[in-house]
């Protein structure tokens, strides 16, 4: 086992929200293709229908979405958890993060103290996302919001609280502390960049929001910086997250400061990404003399 702020993951890998973590069958079929780990959808204080469509495109060398949150609410959620709890294998045991948002602190502790019952391992504060107005970056960007309602939660559950920060602001580590500050486990860096694409033909913006997040390859470079910026500047650890779609991306984020990794955009791909990314982690150490991915976590700051 892998043990990360106080989560213990069958490997390094980890499903990111948002991926396939919509039913309790989708996660445990990646659980079946080698994530150490899954953090389900977001889900929030009340039903949202989400954005029109389109809400996904693929680009060259990635996807722009704006899904708006889309959820059924904590209500309806805890099922979900349930039977990816239960559904697993005798001595899997990989973990489930439960990924939850609200508008202020209130919220958020109401819809972590009713889905805390289903037993998740951790919870995952989105904080982060860039689409959807009045949650997620909008409020993540004010380092006092973070810290209140990292706090709030914190105080209120017995299960570790992690919490996603976004990178579209001008000093994430600023943002780390905050959460650090509340009292947060960990840290995850990033959520998806801002962005638009035009039609040129009709003149239209492509999503049915009009703007939306960045996901992908392409912001792989983004992601890294963030993390090794993090690693400097927080003592808990730090989840990296962002353009990982191989074990050479994944081990670059370790390298960079990330104490584990989460894949999303690559699911899509090919779901067996988590069995090919562990496989190369566990071909690098070897081939480098190391025992463990703990002896290379921010190894990448040592070298200056």
């Amino acid at each position: 086992m892998y043990s990360v702020a106080g989560v213990e993951l069958k490997n390094p890998t980890v499903l990111a929200a948002g991926v396939l973590g919509t039913t309790g069958a989708s996660m445990l079929r990646v659980i079946e293709n080698g994530a150490g780990g899954v953090v389900t959808k977001s889900v929030g204080p009340s039903p949202v229908f989400g954005h029109a469509n389109p809400s996904m495109v693929a680009l060259e060398c990635g996807y722009i979405n704006a899904m708006g949150l889309p959820n059924p609410s904590y209500l309806e959620f805890g099922a979900e958890i349930k039977k990816v709890k239960n559904g697993q294998k005798i001595g899997e045991n990989s973990a489930v993060i439960s990924s939850i948002f609200g508008g202020n602190a209130k919220e958020f502790v109401t819809v972590a103290k009713h889905l805390e019952k289903f037993k998740p391992d951790a919870f995952e504060l989105n904080l982060s996302c860039p689409h959807a107005e009045g949650y997620g970056a909008a409020i993540g960007s004010n380092p006092c919001q973070v810290e209140e309602i990292t706090k709030a939660v914190k105080d209120e559950v017995n299960i570790p609280v992690w919490v996603k920060l976004t990178p579209n602001v001008s000093d994430i580590g600023k943002i780390g502390k905050a959460a650090e500050s509340g009292g947060a486990d960990a840290v995850v860096a990033i959520n998806t960049i801002k962005g638009m694409v035009i039609d040129i033909k009709s003149g239209w913006p492509v999503l049915g929001n009009r703007s939306g997040g960045l996901s992908g390859p392409m912001i792989k470079p983004i992601a890294v910086k963030c993390v090794y910026d993090l690693f400097e500047t927080v003592s808990i650890p730090v989840i990296g997250v962002g353009g990982i779609s191989n074990a050479e991306d994944a081990i670059e984020m370790i390298l960079a400061g990330a104490a584990a990794v989460q894949i999303g955009s690559a699911v899509y791909d090919e779901i067996s990404v988590f069995e090919k990314v562990n496989r190369g982690i566990e071909d690098y150490l070897n081939e480098n003399g190391y025992s463990s991915v703990e002896e290379i976590i921010g190894l990448s700051h040592k070298l200056k």
